[in-house]
């Protein structure tokens, strides 16, 4: 195997967050991605606590992926989206489990990014992948610099292919996290490439 490949077991878990604009951002994000690809992902979308939720159907349908609700316990697996349900903040535990916390009726953003990103930070170090899509707010951008700071990688689109712009903009623009500032259309390629370079080394304390 060439040195720069990863080894199986070391496949990068790759946490897509979005707000306004996310549907149509999150399919064109997953849509090119083959099945067999050595990574694994969980997709957060705001919404409210009480709306039921078509997304991974939409998914499903315009990706080749195993996409499936995320359920309590549940484990990221190569080729496989989790999607955060509605009610529940989704978290990763250090044995990279899944635990869905209730969100309440009030906020901060629901699903939260920002728990999402920085619980999945600690428990992957550098296998954690943050991408920041479309939306309105700030939320990711701290999650997002948690990431980068224990050794994973930051992405978000631009400006010119984010529908809301806010969410990604509040990322670049925090503390320097952001390792790639992508078109939505090269996202995928993108994403595959990260499945086969050496993650970075956390942040020296």
């Amino acid at each position: 195997m060439p040195s720069d490949e990863r080894t199986d077991g070391d496949w990068p878990i790759i946490a897509l967050v979005a707000s306004a604009g996310g549907i149509d951002a999150l399919t064109r994000a997953l849509a090119p991605l083959p099945p067999t690809i050595s990574a694994s992902f969980i997709v957060l979308l705001h919404m409210a606590p009480d709306q039921g939720s078509s997304l991974p159907a939409i998914l499903g349908r315009a990706c080749a992926l195993d996409v499936r609700a995320a359920a309590e316990g549940d484990t990221p697996a190569p080729g496989r989206v989790l999607v955060a349900p509605p009610g529940c903040h989704i978290l990763v535990g250090r044995d990279l489990r899944i635990a869905l916390i209730p969100s309440g009726a009030f906020p901060p953003s629901r699903p939260s990014a920002d728990l999402l990103l920085t619980t999945l930070a600690v428990a992957a170090g550098p296998r954690a992948v943050a991408v920041v899509l479309s939306g309105q707010g700030h939320d990711g951008a701290t999650g997002a610099t948690a990431v980068h700071h224990f050794g994973g990688a930051v992405l978000a689109t631009d400006e010119a292919s984010s529908r809301a712009f806010s969410m990604p903009s509040a990322t670049i623009h925090r503390d320097s996290a952001v390792d790639h500032i992508v078109h939505l259309d090269q996202l995928g390629e993108l994403l595959a490439q990260l499945t086969t370079i050496p993650a970075r080394q956390p942040r020296e304390p």
